[in-house]
């Protein structure tokens, strides 16, 4: 393994994503401060960087010519705490779902719900992930972030992330910033834990449990998870691959007539969200697999990597699915993940 905030050449990025894609960086480096991130960003002989956190949400279609900076930024800190709330500062590079078990084992709840989600905490606001009726947006407090042009870091509050549902200020600012810790505001005494999410609610009467505390509501996530989604250790993948299109109530009542069992949820008075799992499977790609690309046998939102799929055959079965999707439905459906 090559030494930590070093230079190495020719890496393959096979284990630092988890498609599993074999793709080779050019230049790589492991940070682990944000003196050394500044250092890094600074080095004119690389004027391209490609910042590299979980590797949990991207799908790599080429080598990267660009230097590789894998953040490595750890620690957790908790800098107040009263009856109410816990505020907890997470360096970038922390697991996220080892940061949640954390947070279960000192009884702060929030967060239970988006137990076993892949990726690290720096990368947690630019998705604003969400999973069983819970978002990140729901418990954070701010972030910390370096701009990658001038060097300087910035807070950045709750409002000045400009969360939106799997969007933030991040994502449609990418390269600006590279955010570097997350503060939490996490509740102290959980109380009024969320199960409202049907298939939580199921999974603990089943266990015969009605007074959940937030380890059983996070035991009962990561089993719901388990049995729809592949490990990305054993089967290469990135979650859910595309997005769940939000249409206007006009074009779901037209969806509606044609496809009367067709699941959805209600966004606004005039939004609707409807499942991207559902409109993939009903073009009848769940469970297909093509050469080592394919789609997951238990949740068609989950694009798979079988072993040795070049993540250009990922992305040409994405770009199938979505043009078979917007034929039947007239509906286009974007992907969650990003593309390199």
């Amino acid at each position: 393994m090559h030494k930590e905030n070093t230079i190495a050449h020719n890496i393959s990025l096979k284990p630092y994503n988890t498609f599993g894609i074999d793709v080779d960086a050019k230049n790589f480096i492991t940070v682990s401060s944000v003196s050394k991130l500044k250092e890094v960003l600074s080095l004119e002989e690389y004027p391209e960087k490609f910042i590299l956190g979980g590797g949990s949400n991207m799908l790599l279609t080429k080598n990267v010519e660009a230097l590789v900076i894998q953040l490595n930024l750890r620690g957790k800190e908790i800098l107040e705490k009263d009856e109410d709330y816990t505020y907890i500062k997470v360096q970038a590079g922390e697991n996220w779902h080892e940061f949640v078990l954390w947070a279960i084992d000192n009884n702060l709840g929030g967060i239970e719900n988006l137990s076993l989600i892949p990726g690290n905490v720096g990368t947690a606001p630019i998705q604003n992930i969400g999973a069983y009726g819970v978002e990140l947006k729901d418990v954070f407090y701010s972030c910390e972030a370096l701009n990658t042009k001038t060097l300087e870091t910035k807070v950045f509050s709750k409002e000045a992330c400009e969360f939106g549902y799997r969007d933030s200020y991040f994502k449609n600012n990418k390269g600006l910033y590279i955010i570097t810790s997350v503060t939490f505001k996490l509740k102290s005494e959980p109380k009024n834990i969320n199960i409202s999410y049907g298939a939580i609610e199921s999974e603990l009467e089943k266990q015969n449990i009605t007074t959940p505390s937030i380890k059983d509501v996070s035991d009962a996530v990561i089993s719901i998870r388990k049995s729809k989604l592949p490990d990305p250790k054993e089967l290469g993948n990135s979650g859910s691959f595309f997005k769940n299109p939000i249409i206007s109530d006009a074009d779901f009542k037209e969806l509606q007539q044609k496809n009367p069992a067709v699941p959805h949820y209600i966004v606004s008075s005039s939004e609707i969200k409807i499942p991207a799992g559902w409109l993939i499977e009903q073009c009848g790609f769940k469970g297909k697999r093509f050469g080592d690309a394919g789609v997951h046998k238990n949740q068609a939102l989950v694009l798979v990597n079988y072993g040795n799929a070049t993540g250009e055959e990922i992305w040409n079965l994405a770009l199938k699915i979505q043009k078979n999707v917007k034929e039947k439905f007239g509906i286009t459906i974007e992907p969650e993940v990003n593309i390199y």
